[in-house]
């Protein structure tokens, strides 16, 4: 299961009826660093509570990617304000100095908390705590590429975790376009020579989408074949992610 060291970690990668023969980049033979297919993405490792002093909290392992998220609240805002009927949601996005290969690499990427709220303000029901508010603090203790897509997919484990009501769970996954290929889940080094990268968050019961970035010059069909990928992906994302809740939750009752 999800929730556990001892077994097999769960893969979610693209039905195989959105896979498409590709060519490849620098030469035939070419494969990516850690042996996967262009299309294949990372084993997902998740576990809750991870935080005792935390409201609710969360840990992610995708690869080399290893993230920490704790929610506290819902508390009282400290910021004087009139008061509202909706609640309050703070996100922050922060790295260990020894994240990255080079020392406090990642506080170069500041504008990753306000893309953290933006994913995540359109699933939280935010009326069900008026005059409060949320914290969200994620730290990413270890960079190994597409490091958003899974700081955001632990965050919403972590809301889940501490209670808070939500419309569904949020699931991103990013890719990269190297050349012709569209590879999905990058890891770090991967993402040093991509040509262009896309990122999808979604709530996949609804089937909608939170969150769009694309960097790079995309053609429509490469943008409509890249997104199927990404949200089939944020799919299977979703189950793993389901699966460690329940589990949790049985484990909790036991």
């Amino acid at each position: 299961m999800a929730g556990r060291r001892g077994t097999n970690p769960t893969t979610y990668s693209p039905s195989l009826k959105t896979q498409k023969t590709r060519s490849t980049i620098f030469k035939d033979d070419w494969v990516r660093p850690d042996g996967r297919g262009f299309q294949q993405c990372r084993p997902a490792f998740f576990r809750t509570s991870a935080v005792t002093a935390a409201s609710g909290s969360a840990y992610a392992e995708f690869g080399n990617t290893k993230v920490i998220v704790s929610v506290f609240g819902p508390r009282e805002s400290k910021k004087a304000m009139m008061y509202s009927d909706i609640g309050r949601l703070n996100c922050n996005v922060s790295y260990t100095t020894f994240a990255t290969p080079v020392r406090a690499q990642g506080s170069d990427r500041k504008d990753f908390s306000s893309m953290l709220h933006k994913a995540l303000e359109g699933a939280v029901i935010l009326e069900t705590f008026p005059k409060t508010t949320v914290d969200v603090f994620a730290l990413v203790l270890e960079s190994g590429g597409s490091d958003l897509p899974v700081v955001i997919s632990c965050a919403s484990l972590a809301l889940a975790d501490a209670g808070i009501l939500m419309y569904d769970l949020v699931t991103s996954v990013s890719l990269s376009c190297l050349g012709k290929n569209l590879v999905i889940d990058p890891i770090l080094e991967e993402e040093s020579y991509q040509d262009g990268s896309l990122m999808i968050t979604c709530m996949p019961s609804r089937y909608e989408v939170t969150q769009l970035t694309i960097t790079g010059e995309w053609s429509t069909p490469k943008i409509n074949e890249g997104m199927q990928l990404c949200l089939d992906a944020c799919s299977k994302l979703a189950n793993i992610m389901r699966s460690c809740l329940k589990e949790a939750t049985t484990t909790s009752q036991e």
